[in-house]
């Protein structure tokens, strides 16, 4: 998963700790773009110690995304 400049910049700003939830108020209260707050709705709700450890679950979920029977029956459809 790539991240937007606009939510690279956002996460490098933040104050951590920071949960899902103080993400989600700063990134509205920023401006953050709904399809970046979106992405951060999917975060899991805890406590995050960085920008990389959001990045990290980021990573993670559009990986389990691309790999799951789902993804894969789609691609070979195509």
């Amino acid at each position: 998963m790539h991240t937007t400049p606009a939510l690279d910049r956002f996460l490098r700003g933040m104050e951590y700790p920071a949960t899902r939830d103080d993400l989600l108020r700063e990134a509205a209260r920023d401006g953050l773009g709904s399809d970046d707050r979106a992405v951060l709705a999917q975060l899991p709700d805890q406590s995050f110690s960085a920008a990389w450890h959001i990045r990290y679950h980021l990573t993670r979920r559009a990986l389990a995304e691309e790999f799951s029977p789902a993804a894969s029956a789609a691609l070979a459809a195509a």
